[in-house]
């Protein structure tokens, strides 16, 4: 726990020296707090989120311990049910928040009846800009590449933490704090921690905004420690400690959105190994009017050096002695690295990632108020060279719909080709003739069933 406490104080020095200092000198100003406004008496509110998703896959990986020869002639087509069921209930006084989200998530037809948790569980402090938060949050920064919710995944993703923070005159600092153990009493085992609910056993987080209105630009600056556990249970646990150090960036004049991020990750993984890692985007969308818009961008994610693929049935025995592949961390994968989900949602076959490079460009079209069209193209490459293999992992068409039904029901509908390449074939284990199809829908019924204010 020393340990622990000494990595983290200069992550709530950090915050709380600024914090107080702007607190005492805008005190009078009283600026407003990032929460909506209540009444004094409070607010009581009751929502239901029901999504149905269904899938039609064709083609595709399959376990990376089978023998890919051996199962030429296997179905590689599926389809399946998913449902995701939520009970929202969030209740609201001047200077304070409670906020309870139960979920309910499972495939149709599941053995066990699917997994029932508090997906979200928290209560907020709110005075003069500056609040204290502590539970069960899911949260999201910036753009959501490094921190985000992962919502396409049903399950999604929420964290454990306390977060403190500052709001209020285009600043924004915030220090989220977490620390994972498996069990309350673990006298033979210490402070060993593995198959637990997150994969890190501790996280620090220091993250700063700034909104300037006039330009109108915002700028953020994120650090991360995140504490992985090492060794084994009776010898030497210990935690290695990865960093990542970056910054994103969205510009936003009339009808232009242009945005670009940069991080840097380095310390140890959990095997002990030196990182050396980083990753640059860039993107733009123009909207020349309410009714369509044009977006393009480029993703470049570091990957290793020396990059071999075994054969089928043999375990690849290269030595690294840095990581240099880029992990993306706890961001939504599936916004940024094409809809099929090949890349950062996966692992590849030996471990180790060749890396990643995303060019993309697409259109969005709304002919009706509540119908939107979207059509998208990605071409896929590594960013390092494979041994005996060319970078090109192939070509992933898009289209989208979805559709207002009425105020709290929307349907969304997908279908994605991807064209892969023998690179791809090799290192993803696919099956197939490299062509790839997946359809999907999925129908959100998120109603507001009880509301009161006194």
């Amino acid at each position: 726990m020393t340990r622990l406490f000494r990595s983290i104080l200069p992550c709530i020095l950090a915050v709380l020296l600024p914090v107080a200092a702007l607190a005492q000198g805008k005190a009078e100003a009283k600026p407003k707090a990032s929460e909506p406004a209540v009444p004094q008496g409070g607010a009581l509110t009751i929502d239901l989120n029901m999504l149905s998703h269904g899938e039609v896959r064709n083609g595709g990986m399959i376990d990376s311990g089978s023998d890919a020869n051996e199962a030429t002639d296997t179905d590689n087509s599926s389809r399946f049910m998913m449902g995701r069921e939520r009970l929202i209930i969030d209740y609201r006084r001047t200077g304070l928040q409670t906020y309870i989200n139960i979920q309910h998530s499972g495939l149709w037809g599941q053995s066990g009846k699917g997994a029932f948790n508090v997906f979200e569980a928290w209560s907020r402090l709110d005075r003069y800009g500056m609040f204290a938060q502590i539970g069960r949050i899911a949260l999201a920064y910036d753009d959501q590449r490094i921190i985000g919710t992962n919502d396409w995944a049903v399950a999604s993703l929420s964290h454990d933490v306390l977060r403190l923070g500052y709001e209020g005159h285009g600043h924004k600092a915030h220090v989220i704090l977490a620390y994972n153990q498996n069990a309350e009493v673990t006298v033979s085992g210490g402070n060993y921690y593995v198959n637990g609910a997150q994969p890190y056993k501790s996280m620090q987080v220091l993250w700063y905004h700034y909104d300037l209105p006039r330009v109108p630009l915002g700028m953020s600056l994120l650090w991360m420690n995140i504490g992985m556990q090492s060794g084994k249970e009776y010898v030497k646990p210990h935690t290695e400690v990865q960093r990542l150090l970056g910054g994103y960036a969205a510009y936003k004049p009339k009808n232009w959105i242009v945005e670009g991020s940069y991080y840097h990750q380095f310390g140890n993984d959990e095997y002990g190994l030196d990182i050396d890692a980083w990753m640059a985007s860039a993107s733009v969308r123009w909207s020349p009017g309410a009714l369509w818009s044009l977006k393009a961008g480029y993703d470049y994610l570091s990957g290793d050096e020396d990059f071999a693929v075994p054969p089928s049935s043999y375990i690849g025995l290269i030595r690294h002695k840095t990581v240099r592949g880029f992990d993306a961390i706890y961001g939504s994968h599936h916004k940024f690295y094409g809809a099929m989900d090949f890349f950062y949602v996966s692992t590849y076959v030996s471990g180790f990632t060749p890396g990643l490079q995303n060019v993309y460009a697409g259109v969005q079209v709304i002919p009706l108020k509540d119908l939107t069209f979207d059509a998208a193209f990605h071409y896929l490459a590594t960013a390092t060279t494979p041994s005996d293999m060319k970078r090109t992992l192939g070509y992933e068409v898009e289209l989208q719909a979805s559709y207002v039904i009425a105020k709290d029901i929307r349907l969304s509908l997908g279908y994605s080709y991807m064209t892969g390449t023998e690179t791809m074939d090799r290192l993803k284990r696919a099956n197939g003739d490299g062509n790839l199809n997946w359809g999907w829908f999925s129908l959100i019924v998120n109603p507001r069933i009880f509301s009161t204010k006194w």
